[in-house]
């Protein structure tokens, strides 16, 4: 909901790190791999239950996943790291309710399965509208420096990361947190869906 206007806080605060980084030859697929590889820790530290390093390494992630795409802006990007990132961003996201999972499995496991649910609605809906929208040549001119078509909802990035935040502080409200915004991301796809079926439907309406 509010990751576009956060956009330009990011890209000041990475802009620094990237260009030092780009400049001694570390490319932003690199970037994108060390970052998936930290959100596999996260995955980790959550099975044995290690609440507070996996919210270390959830937040290393997503600060790797911003500056791979700073560090694309100044070497150039490319549609393998535009792919890149957004098919690890989607295992990355399912991956830490799993982990809550795992942890307490009489207590976490179904809360869990259905935030994985509602996350694969969230995300299958927006993959499918930029895929169309790709196809038809359109930009969202809210997110002017991403690799693929961006389509806004109530539950985006930022959201995310917040309740990930806020279930490694509050690890015994699992699933009340899970269910709660399970029915964010829900009310998303749904939304979602109505804005593909308007866009896309051309003269059948």
């Amino acid at each position: 909901m509010i990751d576009a206007k956060i956009l330009p806080l990011q890209k000041a605060a990475l802009q620094p790190v990237a260009e030092f980084l780009a400049h001694r030859g570390v490319r932003a697929d690199q970037i994108s791999l060390v970052g998936f590889l930290t959100g596999l820790g996260a995955f980790a530290a959550l099975c044995f239950g290690y609440f507070l390093v996996a919210l270390l390494l959830i937040l290393v992630n997503r600060a790797l996943d911003g500056l791979d795409g700073a560090v694309a802006r100044i070497l150039g990007p490319t549609d393998r790291g535009a792919y890149l990132d957004i098919a690890l961003d989607m295992v990355f996201y399912a991956l830490i309710p799993l982990g809550f999972a795992v942890a307490i499995p009489e207590v976490n496991a179904l809360p869990a399965a259905v935030l994985i649910v509602s996350f694969v609605g969230t995300g299958s809906s927006f993959l499918a509208f930029s895929a169309v929208a790709a196809k038809l040549g359109r930009k969202a001119p809210e997110f002017p420096t991403k690799g693929i078509y961006y389509a806004g909802g109530l539950a985006e990035g930022f959201e995310t990361i917040a309740v990930f935040v806020v279930m490694c502080l509050l690890p015994h409200h699992f699933p009340l947190i899970a269910y709660g915004f399970a029915a964010l991301c829900a009310l998303t796809t749904v939304i979602r869906w109505r804005q593909g079926w308007l866009a896309f439907s051309g003269g059948d309406r």
